[in-house]
């Protein structure tokens, strides 16, 4: 089945990416293209918003930490787009890779339309992922011996339009997965074209490299697509410049086995890479399932190599949250946050969440897995990132949120638009947090290859999960603990074997994002295996202010904190700006395969699309959550029995 669909090498200017690109575009935008006044109209609304509307804080230089054998948390993006990217450009971005990476670093820039963005704070590290199916289409746009035919198709490419959409949508569905611009050019050429974006992206990558100051890796995004605007994508993030001659596309390996295949027989000597995938919500059910976008069964082999190569997960980004889902098993209220597509029903397929969709199923699956084969392939760390296409890596925060998707999410108007569900369901997406010794490549990608990273909504809060079955009844109260939670115990990342006479400990530790809410409380979300059954538990560990914790609901009272939607201001004095509590699970049983992981989650502040009807002046938009309380994920811990 899977030598079934066509393969196809070369430049890819992305029918696929374009299938995708016109159906969020038909469901969002109105407009058939962007003519010059469209987009001038667009530049001057943007310029008519209140940017004074409520307080903008203050840019934060970098700080540059000394290198911690107790580990320094470093925050970035392992997923954004640049200019490079074939539906960026068409979106109107024209930010290049290298602005990105200077964004990164603090500067400010101005998006389509003339909107400012800027992080308060700079990023640590950043990988620039733009997809590898458009790769050598600029580079040949611009070649003097390019055909008539490709002159016409990069003529058109220059300015969005819906027609343009509906023309090799219908080429598509005539031809699946034809590449247009292949029927004019030859496949030398693309592959000569190709390898000219993929060098460019690693060279930019290795100047951009500051090791102890900022860390940029190459890497790309591998797109395959899905019906219905569905994705099954990865990020492939390399150690250093070290990297294959070509960047592998969906036309080049078929399926994700053929990618981790592929890669690993060209990603040879001091090569080593590592796959992330994204938007487990948007997979359709792939994301966790036992076979690949062709339907093959994954093997015995498959799964190691799985194992091997794919440790981390992207569970929060600009399309919503895949942490969980309300049902199949699950009734963690929680679930609701930043949700972007209801569970599925019925016969449906698409458009749903399906039960291996979420990052929380695939957990539970590994551990089922782990009873069958003899090793869980699913014990993957958890990551945020953005996957905005504005070249602006980071900018996560609610108050700069421009949209994700060039001139055709902004300005604020439009972003409230009534009409366009799909703008304003999206969020500004997560940022990726990693405890590293210092921030260099090797020291960052040894941390993700261990696990020992986190995921955030998009705030700074610094968060620590250890476990043991040996650790102090007093660790909590330590005025140093990490030394001893490292010393005794195991962090977040690692897999434990289990004790036939005692209880685990956990110990956990959250630190408030200082230019962002107090913290509410610490909770820890347990799945296991027992008897052959499933099941999931989430237990508040702290509550801020002293809450008592209910010992037959396992939840504290709700925190009263106020939000001023005037102006977005909140209580400060609510809350706490530290958690950190050693909680022993009573119930475990060394029969059970489990794996535990912490959540923080933070007071109410302004949603995003709060702040833009301020800029506006207007009410909220009624069917959207007015607040948002952000959240922390750690990277689980395994105990196996």
């Amino acid at each position: 089945m899977r030598r079934t669909r066509l393969i196809i090498t070369g430049i890819v200017i992305g029918i696929i990416i374009l299938i995708a690109g016109y159906i969020f575009y038909e469901k969002t935008f109105n407009a058939p293209f962007l003519d010059d006044k469209a987009l001038k109209d667009l530049k001057t609304s943007a310029a008519e918003q209140n940017e004074l509307a409520f307080m903008q804080p203050l840019f934060q230089p970098a700080e540059y930490p000394e290198k911690d054998p107790l580990k320094n948390a470093y925050f970035g993006e392992l997923h954004v787009h640049s200019s490079l990217s074939f539906d960026s450009y068409l979106f109107g971005n024209r930010l290049t890779i290298d602005q990105a990476y200077h964004f990164a670093k603090g500067t400010s820039m101005e998006n389509a339309i003339g909107e400012t963005m800027r992080l308060t704070r700079p990023l640590d590290f950043v990988a620039v992922t733009d997809h590898a199916e458009t790769f050598g289409l600029h580079e040949l746009c611009i070649d003097s011996n390019k055909s008539e035919a490709t002159k016409e198709f990069c003529e058109r490419f220059e300015r969005p339009n819906l027609n343009f959409f509906l023309e090799l949508r219908e080429i598509g569905e005539q031809r699946p997965m034809v590449n247009p611009m292949e029927l004019n050019e030859s496949k030398e050429r693309a592959r000569f074209f190709s390898n000219m974006t993929w060098d460019k992206i690693v060279s930019i990558a290795d100047e951009h490299n500051e090791p102890g100051i900022f860390t940029a890796f190459a890497a790309y995004e591998y797109s395959p697509v899905l019906p219905d605007s569905g994705k099954h994508h990865r990020n492939v993030i390399f150690r250093n410049s070290h990297v294959p001659k070509n960047a592998l596309s969906g036309f080049d390996a078929l399926t994700e086995i053929d990618l981790w295949n592929m890669l690993n027989e060209e990603c040879i000597d001091q090569c080593e890479f590592l796959t992330i995938p994204h938007n487990p919500n948007r997979t359709w059910g792939l994301a966790f399932a036992s076979h690949t976008i062709d339907g093959d069964a994954y093997t015995i082999d498959d799964w190691k190599q799985r194992d091997k190569f794919e440790p981390l997960v992207e569970m929060y980004q600009v399309k919503g949250s895949s942490e969980c889902s309300i049902g199949f098993g699950s009734t963690d209220e929680e679930c609701n946050f930043e949700q972007f597509f209801p569970p599925c029903k019925d016969d449906i397929k698409t458009g749903c969440i399906a039960p291996t969709s979420m990052a929380r199923d695939g957990l539970k699956k590994g551990v089922l897995l782990e009873n069958e084969i003899g090793f869980n392939p699913l014990d993957f760390g958890m990551i945020g990132a953005t996957d905005n296409h504005n070249s602006s890596p980071g900018d996560t925060e609610e108050w700069d949120y421009r949209g994700s998707s060039g001139a055709f999410t902004g300005p604020a108007k439009s972003r409230l638009s009534t009409g366009s569900r799909t703008t304003l369901i999206n969020n500004p997406g997560g940022l990726a947090a990693i405890w590293s010794e210092e921030n260099t490549r090797d020291s960052l990608f040894d941390a993700m290859q261990r696990k020992e990273v986190y995921a955030t909504s998009g705030t700074r809060i610094r968060l620590r999960f250890f476990a043991s079955f040996d650790y102090q009844s007093n660790l909590a109260e330590l005025d140093e603990p990490i030394e001893t939670a490292y010393n005794q115990g195991y962090p977040m990342g690692s897999t434990i074997n289990s004790s036939q006479n005692k209880s685990p400990a956990f110990f956990v530790l959250a630190e408030q994002d200082l230019l962002d809410a107090p913290i509410d409380k610490i909770q820890i979300i347990k799945g296991w295996t027992e008897k052959g059954e499933l099941n999931e538990e989430v237990v508040d560990v702290i509550c801020s202010e002293g809450r008592v914790i209910n010992s037959t609901t396992n939840r504290c009272s709700p925190i009263d904190t106020k939000v001023d939607l005037t102006d977005c201001s909140f209580d400060k004095s609510r809350g706490a700006k530290i958690l950190k509590t050693l909680w022993a699970d009573d119930n475990y049983s060394p029969q059970q395969n489990a794996f535990y992981y912490a959540r923080v989650i933070q007071n109410p502040t302004c949603r995003w699309s709060t702040y833009d009807s301020l800029r506006y002046g207007v009410e909220p938009p009624k069917d959207y959550p007015a607040t948002i309380t952000e959240m922390a994920w750690s990277s689980p811990i395994w105990i196996k029995n």
